[in-house]
């Protein structure tokens, strides 16, 4: 499925599409000592769309982890294609008409919300609308801004999909800030001379 997502991504000029949960899952599931105990940033990850976002967030106790940050970019292509946000935004200066706009999410922990026994998706989705949760960025979430950079200098370890079009800029710019990182890209980027030096 990731294969032909890919692919159809690159015929089309799509530059960004979201991962199957069963795909992320299966790569992530064989790093749980690697991610116990540090910041995991997913600075391409829309939280209500991003499957890594999600992974994270359900296995944040099971996983050990310290903190979660994400982060959207203001015009993504797929952003509210899977759940329309603008509701749940209670900034001052937001216009609810603006589809697209850039914000974070910081958890340093998840709780069972509703009482069920079980951290799940439900969970985090009720924690997302907790007030103050969801914070809007200055600028457009681009992972090049400055804001994001002191994000990225914060994380232990990123964990995305990057933009196509940009990927060599995106990990030329996780190898200058020293980060450990799991990304998706096209296998011919393997053999780039920054990735194979870094490996």
């Amino acid at each position: 499925m990731a294969k032909s997502n890919l692919k159809s991504a690159k015929e089309d000029k799509i530059d960004e599409f979201y991962t199957q949960m069963d795909d992320v899952s299966d790569e992530l599931k064989h790093y749980k000592e690697q991610f116990k105990n540090k910041i995991i940033l997913c600075n391409c990850d829309d939280p209500y769309e991003s499957n890594f976002f999600k992974y994270f967030a359900m296995n944040f106790n099971f996983l050990g982890l310290k903190k979660l940050i994400a982060t959207c970019y203001k015009s993504s292509t797929i952003a509210n294609t899977e759940l329309d946000t603008r509701d749940i935004f209670n900034f001052e200066t937001f216009d609810k008409q603006e589809k697209n706009h850039s914000y974070k999410v910081e958890i340093t922990s998840v709780e069972d919300m509703n009482g069920d026994g079980a951290v799940d998706l439900d969970d985090v989705e009720a924690m997302l609308q907790t007030p103050g949760k969801v914070q809007k960025l200055k600028g457009d979430g681009d992972f090049r801004s400055e804001e994001c950079i002191e994000l990225l200098k914060e994380a232990d370890i990123v964990v995305t999909n990057p933009p196509f079009s940009l990927f060599r800029e995106y990990v030329a710019t996780l190898i200058k800030y020293n980060k450990q990182f799991i990304i998706i890209g096209n296998q011919s980027m393997v053999a780039w001379k920054p990735v194979m030096l870094n490996d």
